[in-house]
């Protein structure tokens, strides 16, 4: 039961992940980051939703559906006035202060990030108990406790804690914080006390876990964890299964990706996430038929219209040149209560990807029209349309309107300009916007995601085209840190570039094979040209 909840909110939460990768425009960056991945969201959330049908509820729709239910008094509270005034006022009407309501409100509360006020309502059932409590609300209350006050604060909590309240899910909240906060010592001490307990662990501990040992030099502590996992009878859940797909989809290593999923399909059934994951890892490497059979999974487990998949949607029928598709999600977008910004922005990209300038002009004027311009973002999406197309007068009318607006340029913005100055054949004008993006700093994040690495290897190409070794080894440098060099695309690319420049380099091909890179067919076409250029 407790499950079904937390399911929804690491959907959201992979989601969410997802976009970054393969966005065009702003190229954000995002580490794993589950925002609430405490136990306590589970039992909440599965608690509260019978709730919604129940006859105590019933009584009390018309009034919520005022927009007057407990958690509406609470969220409009004026700051700095105590939430005890909301209660006063809900209790004075005629309500009493039920569990759901409280459910309802902390949910509410966690969602709006608005700690600090769900952590005042709980303080203020725990001090006044409105009803009998359970170990569930003083679980709330350790979990926003320790994400206000620390950990330290949140183990003296647990020290004063009623005995008959320290139960599976108070201890698994307390492991869980000690890892938001990054004490994996700490957490293996209390999750050794569980175990002395016969607590049963839950699966989010090893989820975080995974997550605080994805980075590539700590990836090696991964299958101890799934040992440790398995040895504590703990079944990986689905969303298990998909944190480790977006490893290897991070890491550019579809061999590995589809080692994990043959894994996943013997155990677990995949969702809509994990689809997602597949198949923006296949855009990505471009096996455009895989991708093209992953995006029909997403569309046939989809669960409603959830915008994050939309988005995800519209940037693989960008990537794959679909464009009836394409129309088609848009219009499903279109039909959602509230279109985000970010969607305008994913789907004047992908229309971008298509050459239909047209299209992509007419959807980033409605988004002005009824959004407004107010972040970078929104400009450097329309000026990586028309350098993608060549179109470098646009793009640069387009960064002096941004610069009238108000909003300051980027690397992102400048690596763009650089494309575009080189598909219209202004090869200097691209070398000093590129030397002038160095005095903007882009972080680590954003060099690695993939559309800055997609417009990186389009740079590198015209170069290669060129015979230009030097930038063409300066930037295939710059992708290899990305591990962006993994796919054969990319190294065919770096020995395109010495075939055009006519110079003989012997063992590229060794080269390829020890950087970690599988040849294909056009490799060992480019080598044989390579052979040629051979000094007799």
């Amino acid at each position: 039961m407790q499950i079904i909840a937390r399911v929804a909110q690491e959907q959201r939460t992979l989601r969410g992940l997802l976009l970054p990768t393969i966005r065009i425009s702003g190229f954000p960056g995002k580490s794993f980051n589950f925002v609430s991945c405490f136990c306590s969201l589970i039992s909440s959330e599965t608690s509260a939703a019978p709730a919604v049908n129940s006859s105590e509820s019933g009584i009390k729709a018309d009034v919520r559906e005022e927009g007057k239910s407990l958690s509406w008094r609470i969220e409009k509270l004026p700051r700095g006035e105590l939430v005890s005034c909301a209660f006063r006022s809900w209790m004075g009407d005629g309500f009493p202060v039920q569990r759901n309501d409280i459910f309802h409100a902390i949910n509410r509360l966690r969602r709006l990030k608005s700690n600090k006020r769900a952590l005042q309502v709980m303080e203020w059932v725990i001090r006044e108990k409105p009803y009998m409590l359970k170990e569930l609300d003083y679980s709330y209350l350790l979990e926003f406790t320790m994400k206000l006050h620390g950990v330290e604060q949140g183990e003296k909590l647990f020290s004063r804690i009623p005995i008959e309240f320290k139960k599976e899910l108070l201890y698994n909240n307390l492991v869980i914080g000690c890892l938001e906060n990054r004490l994996i010592r700490l957490s293996l001490e209390y999750m050794k006390k569980m175990r002395e307990l016969g607590h049963q662990i839950s699966y989010l501990i090893f989820n975080r876990l995974i997550i605080l040992h994805s980075s590539p030099s700590r990836k090696k502590a991964i299958p101890k964890i799934l040992t440790q996992m398995k040895a504590d009878k703990v079944t990986p859940h689905v969303s298990t299964y998909n944190i480790l797909l977006k490893i290897e989809a991070d890491e550019h290593d579809i061999d590995g990706l589809i080692k994990v999923f043959g894994d996943m399909k013997h155990k677990v059934q995949p969702n809509e996430i994990t689809y997602c994951v597949l198949a923006m890892a296949h855009a990505v490497a471009r096996l455009y038929t895989a991708c093209g059979a992953y995006a029909e999974f997403i569309e046939k487990s989809m669960t409603g219209l959830n915008w994050s998949t939309l988005d995800i949607l519209l940037i693989l029928y960008g990537s794959m040149r679909k464009e009836k598709e394409l129309e088609r999600t848009w219009r499903t977008i279109q039909q959602l209560p509230h279109i985000r910004v970010k969607s305008f922005l994913l789907a004047v990209e992908a229309f971008g990807k298509l050459g239909n300038l047209e299209r992509a002009e007419e959807l980033w004027i409605q988004m002005k029209s009824e959004k407004g311009l107010k972040s970078v973002d929104e400009f450097n999406s329309m000026i990586s349309v028309y350098c993608y197309s060549g179109l470098i007068t646009k793009a640069t009318a387009l960064y002096k309107d941004m610069e009238e607006n108000g909003c300051k340029p980027n690397a992102i913005t400048f690596r763009h300009l650089a494309l575009g100055c080189l598909k219209a054949g202004l090869v200097k004008e691209a070398v000093k916007t590129m030397d002038f993006s160095l005095d903007f700093s882009a972080t680590s994040k954003i060099t690695k995601s993939t559309p800055w690495l997609e417009t990186t290897l389009s740079i590198l190409e015209i170069f290669a085209e060129r015979g230009d070794l030097e930038n063409v080894e300066k930037l295939f440098e710059e992708l290899k840190r990305s591990n962006y060099t993994r796919y054969a695309f990319v190294y065919n690319v770096l020995i395109k570039a010495y075939v055009k420049a006519k110079v003989y380099k012997p063992n590229l091909l060794r080269r390829m094979i020890l950087g970690g890179c599988r040849p294909d067919p056009e490799t060992y076409s480019l080598v044989k040209l390579i052979e040629q250029l051979r000094p007799e």
